[in-house]
């Protein structure tokens, strides 16, 4: 649907003020990663991820969706919210499709960054058999 002449292109409304200082994530994100562990093979796979918000909640909603690199068949699913805290910090909440489900656990540690445009995370996991070590890695843009 077109506007009509002369007028003005609605703004998206701006973010909850809890959210504003992660307001650089929203959006939807595509990339590659990889993955390793002791107890497997090492595999290579696409991913999407969207983060989303409604502005009178002072939380981004998250979903993640992986495939194979190679043919493209489902992997992995997840989604949850991630929670600023006032502290700076931020909680995330999330379900898996496998049914565990994170809530700042220690066996688990996910560093996101954004540099010049991308979006890079490392994952790391540990098992009652083995200690905390990298388990997935990705580099994503936002689309």
């Amino acid at each position: 649907m077109e506007a009509a002449a002369g007028a003005t292109p609605s703004q998206p409304p701006a973010p909850h003020p809890a959210v504003a200082p992660l307001a650089f994530l929203l959006g939807k994100w595509r990339g590659e990663g990889q993955g390793s562990f002791p107890t497997i093979t090492p595999f290579r796979y696409g991913e999407e991820l969207l983060f989303s918000h409604h502005p009178s909640k002072p939380v981004i909603s998250y979903t993640q969706r992986t495939w194979k690199a190679v043919s493209g068949e489902p992997m992995h699913a997840e989604s949850g919210y991630w929670r600023p805290r006032p502290d700076g910090s931020i909680e995330v909440v999330i379900a898996q499709s496998t049914g565990l489900s994170e809530v700042q656990v220690k066996q688990i540690t996910r560093d996101f960054q954004v540099v010049d445009g991308e979006l890079s995370y490392v994952v790391q996991m540990a098992t009652n058999a083995t200690s905390l070590q990298p388990h997935l890695k990705a580099l994503l843009k936002k689309i």
